[in-house]
């Protein structure tokens, strides 16, 4: 089997990318989305919530799960309120409502798994 070197974030096979370079810039922005990683099955995105601006999400047509790279926030999912902080991680099932609220500044983030990138219209 030929081997082949590895540069990073220049194959196929490994891919890097920085949350934080891209948490800070949306965070300098006021907040926002910006997906990091798309590959079959899998989107990774970064996903930053400055307040007052509340967390305008609408349910997903795929899983997903949030893990809290800075601050804190409570998250409701379907009627259910957790509290989350740094390090800790959410998963949320498609369709299912959910919110962020109290949060000066959150930054999370986000894994889904389907064919589709959460930010394309999943097939009818």
């Amino acid at each position: 089997m030929k081997k082949r070197a590895l540069a990073i974030g220049t194959v196929g096979a490994v891919r890097d990318f920085d949350v934080g370079v891209t948490a800070n810039r949306l965070a300098e922005a006021g907040g926002g989305y910006e997906v990091v990683h798309t590959s079959p099955g899998l989107e990774i995105g970064v996903y930053v919530l400055v307040a007052p601006e509340p967390d305008r999400q609408t349910p997903h047509a795929f899983d997903e799960v949030y893990v809290v790279l800075e601050g804190e926030a409570e998250i409701e999912v379907e009627g259910e309120r957790r509290r989350l902080s740094r390090g800790e991680a959410v998963f949320v099932a498609a369709g299912a409502e959910h919110r962020f609220s109290g949060y000066e500044t959150l930054a999370l983030l986000v894994v889904f798994n389907g064919p589709y990138s959460a930010s394309k219209a999943a097939p009818e």
